[in-house]
């Protein structure tokens, strides 16, 4: 019995299309991976002004609250998650949950006396929440770690 090959089958336009497949999907990772960059650049320098205006308004006021410091660290907590992204690629999940608490004690801190009693319930019991996903986040770390051996330039396969 003769195989027969599907209508509109031939193997160079298989090979042609594989390569324009190939071509695609090169250009669309490079797009994403430069749109990314620039992502980070944008938030790296929104970053950056946003601190230096907040140490502005402290130096002409010349006071320095509890308020004013933990927003410096919230900004130098996104520089070190845009640095930690850009240097290995991927983003901890940890940092953001660590950006979050402190945001939310900052918002304690500013808003105490406004706030209701349910109001600083709801915010203490999130930042319990977020500090319990923390924890849970880390023991699935410790308890099955990740494989961290990333491959170099000599030990890639096919290198000579």
């Amino acid at each position: 019995m003769v195989a027969v090959a599907p209508f509109g089958y031939h193997p160079a336009m298989t090979q042609q299309g594989t390569r324009v497949s190939r071509g695609l999907i090169r250009f669309g990772t490079g797009t994403v991976q430069g749109l990314e960059v620039l992502g980070l650049i944008l938030i790296t320098i929104a970053t950056v002004v946003a601190g230096a205006q907040e140490v502005v308004r402290m130096v002409s006021v010349m006071q320095v609250t509890l308020a004013d410091l933990l927003l410096l660290f919230i900004y130098l907590e996104v520089l070190t998650m845009v640095g930690i992204y850009l240097e290995s690629g991927a983003l901890p999940v940890r940092m953001p949950l660590y950006i979050a608490i402190v945001a939310l004690a900052r918002h304690l801190i500013l808003d105490m006396k406004s706030m209701t009693e349910w109001t600083l319930i709801a915010s203490a019991a999130a930042i319990v929440l977020l500090a319990a996903a923390v924890l849970v986040i880390r023991y699935g770390h410790v308890r099955f770690p990740y494989d961290t051996a990333v491959p170099t330039d000599e030990t890639k396969p096919g290198r000579v």
